[in-house]
């Protein structure tokens, strides 16, 4: 379904060239969810975008091969990026507020996203626009297609976008935090959409998200960055329940227990996430890593070591000193 290889994207800003996304080869299968998880500012979000061309401009670098149906979007002009944008992949965006627009009914911003693409009447694109308030959902589907974005709430807000992303059946989903800002009821809801969509219509789904509770309700594979790389990627059991990376290690040591002891302060990992322009040589992550050693200097490469099949990972750590700092939670 989408292959990327090699990609890179760099911003100018005022100290130099920033590395968001360095150098990431991922690959979607049909009919998958690939959750896409790390802390804010790993570079989710700019690997997201960078794949339908929303961040581009004369301070963006972006390099490398993302094929799509044949296409590489990397190299894809505006005009084709346009016919793909809405039609073949579509985005949900993170902040659904933001991104609807405040002065238009919501019905006819999902009908517009239908006639952007195809030759239909109004009267019949905004019809099937309910039809897809009600697919995502929407109780009253008739009442919220006539309602402007502030009248709705938040979950009804991020259905509409789903909607939106739906309204041309595309292949591939991109959803961007789609459950940030909402309570853990609509949140099961939304995600509940989400994995419908995925089954009943076949569509790839690229979850971003920080939250592992999603991931493990509705991912089929993860794939885990950090400092714009990717450090440790399987399928979700295999990284949920058996990392290998010291930082997957870490993100859930961090996650409050359901069950045993309460602990009286929850497990961090040590340090901050990079976000200057410099980086490390090696491992991004060894700088905030208690198990670092010599061998960290040198940038390790994304490959099968002691994980099952199809479970890769960029640490050099040996077997028994990843059993350690697997019990540990990833922490010292």
């Amino acid at each position: 379904m989408l292959e990327i290889r090699d990609l890179r994207v760099r911003f100018d800003v005022p100290a130099g060239r920033l590395p968001a996304v360095d150098g990431v080869d991922l690959t979607l299968r049909k009919g998958e969810v690939l959750a896409l998880v790390g802390e804010s500012g790993s570079g989710k979000s700019a690997l997201s975008m960078s794949l339908v061309g929303l961040n581009r401009g004369p301070r963006t670098h972006i390099s490398g091969e993302v094929s799509f149906g044949g296409r590489d979007l990397v190299t894809a002009s505006e005009r084709e990026l346009r016919g793909v944008r809405g039609k073949d992949i579509a985005v949900v965006f993170q902040d659904a507020l933001a991104a609807l627009n405040p002065l238009h009914r919501a019905g006819a911003q999902v009908s517009e996203m239908i006639r952007a693409h195809r030759d239909v009447e109004r009267e019949q694109a905004m019809s099937r626009a309910v039809e897809l308030l009600s697919e995502v959902g929407i109780a009253g589907p008739d009442r919220a297609a006539r309602a402007y974005p502030h009248q709705l709430s938040g979950g009804m807000r991020q259905r509409v976008m789903i909607a939106m992303g739906l309204a041309n059946d595309p292949a591939l989903l991109i959803a961007d935090e789609p459950t940030t800002a909402l309570d853990v009821t609509i949140q099961a809801q939304v995600l509940a959409v989400l994995k419908r969509i995925q089954r009943d219509h076949g569509t790839s789904v690229l979850l971003i998200t920080h939250d592992l509770g999603v991931v493990a309700e509705v991912a089929d594979r993860v794939a885990v960055m950090y400092a714009g790389r990717i450090v440790e990627q399987g399928l979700r059991e295999e990284v949920l329940f058996r990392p290998q990376h010291p930082y997957t290690m870490g993100l859930l040591g961090s996650v409050p227990p359901i069950d045993g002891p309460v602990l009286r302060r929850l497990p961090t990992i040590s340090g901050t996430p990079l976000t200057g322009v410099g980086r490390p040589p090696g491992c991004a992550f060894a700088p905030r890593c208690p198990f670092a050693h010599a061998a960290c200097a040198e940038r390790p490469a994304l490959r099968q070591r002691y994980g099952h099949d199809g479970h890769l990972d960029a640490c050099v750590l040996p077997g028994p000193a990843r059993a350690t700092a697997r019990s540990q939670g990833g922490n010292a």
